[in-house]
């Protein structure tokens, strides 16, 4: 089975722990391209969620914890970022080294060309104008182990899949409340460079070794469905000595 890869490595870097939502296999993170910025990672009833800013291109990272190579079947939005089908654990994914990460920064093309990812309403979301708004605001992460008998490939690839069993990851179900804004999606965006090709990567199981889920939408909707509280302003404290006398007004 021969698989995608990512031409030139990127190299691993260390940022703050609330800026990842964690995998055993694995690290998920969002940077925000426009606003030169890695998102935090908000906490919520067992799952992750991240603000997205309406019109802002943002890229996924991710993170190899192992030492030896894993395949990271990617979706967003219920698509896959490599072959914009119905996102399946089965399909097309990254393969990344051991250690190193890798920057998904749009929708695959070709293996030379993405189309950037970027913060949207639902209708403009290229799942919504490809007929399929359902899964709109997460992004999913299957990872599998290369199969023992098979030797090390280099530095992070792409894969098409076996079949694999089980489902990718899906969207939150909650409803916005009427305080929220539109929930949001993500656009294909500007024409990228982005080298890739094919390596051979055979799968140890036919279902996902982990799946890493994090959700996104506008910090708005996020406060309203109560993932994010917004600080309360505290009243300054009355001084028992504010200073000299002054005579009262009028």
């Amino acid at each position: 089975m021969k698989d995608l890869k990512m031409l030139g490595g990127a190299l691993a870097f260390l940022f703050a722990a609330n800026a990842w939502a964690l995998g055993s296999l694995a690290e998920l993170s969002v940077y925000d391209r426009t606003e030169g910025r890695r998102a935090s990672v908000y906490w919520h009833e067992g799952r992750a969620y991240v603000v997205g800013k309406p019109g802002n291109e943002y890229q996924v990272t991710l993170r190899n914890r192992v030492r030896e190579d894993i395949l990271a079947v990617v979706s967003v939005d219920g698509v896959n970022v490599i072959t914009g089908e119905t996102a399946d654990p089965a399909q097309s994914g990254y393969v990344l080294s051991p250690w190193r990460s890798l920057d998904i920064r749009g929708w695959r093309k070709s293996l030379a060309r993405t189309a950037a990812f970027y913060f949207t309403s639902i209708p403009d979301s290229y799942a919504a104008r490809t007929g399929r708004p359902d899964d709109v605001g997460v992004i999913g992460v299957a990872l599998f182990r290369r199969k023992p008998s098979e030797p090390p490939a280099p530095i992070g690839r792409i894969a098409p899949g076996e079949r694999a069993a089980g489902a990718g990851a899906s969207a939150d179900a909650a409803k916005s409340t009427e305080s929220s804004q539109p929930r949001l999606g993500t656009g294909w965006g500007r024409d990228e460079t982005s080298h890739a090709r094919f390596v051979a990567f055979e799968r140890a199981s036919s279902a996902p070794a982990e799946v890493i889920t994090l959700y996104y939408d506008s910090y708005r909707n996020l406060v309203a469905r109560g993932v994010i509280r917004e600080p309360i302003p505290v009243a300054p404290h009355p001084r028992p000595f504010p200073g000299f006398a002054a005579p009262p007004q009028g």
